[in-house]
């Protein structure tokens, strides 16, 4: 598929230049980056989904586990009454007397504190949880579970690691238990994540996204990675003596956002457990397992902003000696995630500007029916597992909402990634949920309109360029100040 984008490109373009091996070659890179994703998807189509025996009625798992929820600065109110019900449920599968429940805080403003010590009070009172906030937030929350390790980890076999927006039943935490036991060589076994019901409009496209997509994707990503698989940092369950071969990360030389303390932790984690010869799998069929999502563009970008940072530190440690191949692969590819960004958006202004002279827009068709094969798979995969008219009607309109939305979005998404990366490089960093005071600036989707009438206009100046081809992206961005808003809120 890459090679058919980039050949696409070669034909098309009138006069070779310097510049057009350049972008020739950023195409290159960047169509396999999408074409990964869309391979990815086309093999889960055509894995069949795993079969998960059920443990023994009486089956009592051999090792003891702790459930370790991370806590910091969040509202302890919904994950109290989570907790709530989900030691409950605990004792109710059996589990009762093997599990332990720590909530780990770094919490550090004092009525952020108290509340959160009231909200947890009645559970620590009955003693089915234990409580401990650090005093000194060394390492964030990697550095608070390597307290834990160094404290508790001698008394446990297994630690399931949590945030705490996080949830997880006490069924899938037995079948996590039970498959970790049954494979005496896996470390770490990750389980899909779902997401909790969102509140409002771009809350809802997230999670049909992630109904929609995740199946055939997780379960592809699962048959290629096999043994040197990834971990999302959090709703996954892995033996204590994998984890303390991964629980000293390096800190990067040099000052943030290059260097310092990797913010994107859980990636490296998992390539250092499987350098120690541990396996890591992912369980991608898994029930039971959920997070919440961010519920505004505003909160998901400043996540994303995070996440950018973090993966970009990959770049520093994806050439560690000893490292599986695959374990590269995911560090690499995690940086791309974001790199890919600000490639497709100079591309995008050099046809603008004219400074590529192209005879027709084939490769710009074939980049769009590349990313189109993720929904497709869904779509294929999904439909004859609906077994009336009624779900399928259900599953066809979820996919057309799905697919219009992310359409309008991805614009918006891709300039975010390009202002990210751009902002690493000229040194700004983010932090662990940085306290910063947001700085004045335009009304929420004028810069994004702004750039998407800059780019309009210089297409419209360059007789050799066509809008119209351009115009999936130039019409997201010049509508987001309307777009945004709605998305933001909750449907009447």
């Amino acid at each position: 598929m890459s090679v058919l984008i980039v050949a696409a490109f070669a034909s098309a373009v009138d006069e070779w230049t310097a510049l057009t091996v350049v972008v020739a070659a950023l195409i290159l890179v960047n169509a396999l980056w999408i074409s990964g994703g869309a391979a990815t998807a086309l093999l889960g189509l055509f894995t069949p989904s795993a079969v998960h025996t059920a443990p023994p009625k009486h089956w009592v798992p051999k090792g003891k586990t702790a459930v370790l929820v991370a806590l910091c600065g969040e509202d302890a109110g919904p994950l109290a009454a989570y907790l709530n019900h989900f030691t409950r449920g605990l004792g109710a599968v059996g589990l009762g007397s093997e599990t332990t429940v720590f909530v780990l805080s770094d919490t550090s403003a004092a009525p952020q504190i108290a509340a959160e010590e009231a909200a947890l009070a009645d559970l620590i009172a009955q003693g089915r949880i234990v409580y401990r906030r650090r005093v000194e937030n060394t390492n964030k929350k990697p550095g608070n579970i390597a307290d834990w390790l160094d404290s508790h980890g001698s008394d446990f076999d297994y630690m399931v690691v949590k945030d705490a927006d996080s949830r997880m039943t006490p069924d899938s935490i037995k079948q996590l238990i039970w498959q970790l036991e049954s494979r005496p060589d896996t470390g770490l076994l990750q389980a899909a994540i779902a997401l909790i019901p969102g509140r409002t409009r771009f809350g809802r496209h997230q999670r049909i996204s992630s109904r929609l997509l995740g199946p055939a994707f997780g379960r592809g990503f699962a048959a290629w990675s096999g043994k040197a698989g990834n971990y999302w940092g959090h709703n996954a369950i892995m033996r204590v003596a994998a984890f303390r071969s991964a629980a000293a990360l390096p800190r990067l030389s040099g000052q943030a956002p290059f260097g310092g303390d990797l913010l994107s932790h859980d990636f490296v984690e998992a390539a250092w457990m499987r350098r120690a010869g541990w396996d890591i799998e992912l369980a991608p069929d898994m029930r039971g397992s959920a997070e919440d999502a961010p519920q505004t563009l505003h909160a998901f970008f400043r996540r994303d902003r995070r996440w950018c940072q973090g993966n970009l530190q990959h770049l520093r440690v994806w050439n560690t000696p000893g490292l599986h191949p695959i374990s590269r692969l995911h560090l690499v590819t995690g940086a791309f995630s974001y790199l890919s960004a600000p490639i497709w958006l100079l591309v995008l202004l050099l046809l603008s500007l004219g400074a590529i002279s192209v005879s027709n827009y084939a490769s710009i068709v074939l980049v769009a029916v590349v990313l189109l094969v993720p929904k497709l798979c869904a779509l294929i995969d999904l439909l004859p597992r609906a077994r009336t008219m009624w779900r399928r009607r259900v599953i066809i309109r979820a996919w057309l909402s799905e697919f219009a939305l992310s359409t309008l979005v991805g614009p918006l998404i891709s300039l975010r990634h390009a202002a990210s990366v751009g902002a690493i490089l000229m040194g700004q960093d983010c932090g662990w949920k940085s306290g910063r005071k947001a700085r004045i600036g335009l009304p929420t989707g004028w810069p994004e309109a702004v750039v998407g009438i800059v780019i309009l206009a210089l297409a419209l100046a360059n007789p050799t360029t066509s809008a119209l081809w351009l115009a999936p992206v130039i019409v997201p961005l010049i509508i987001a100040p309307v777009l945004m808003p709605l998305l933001n809120r909750e449907p009447a």
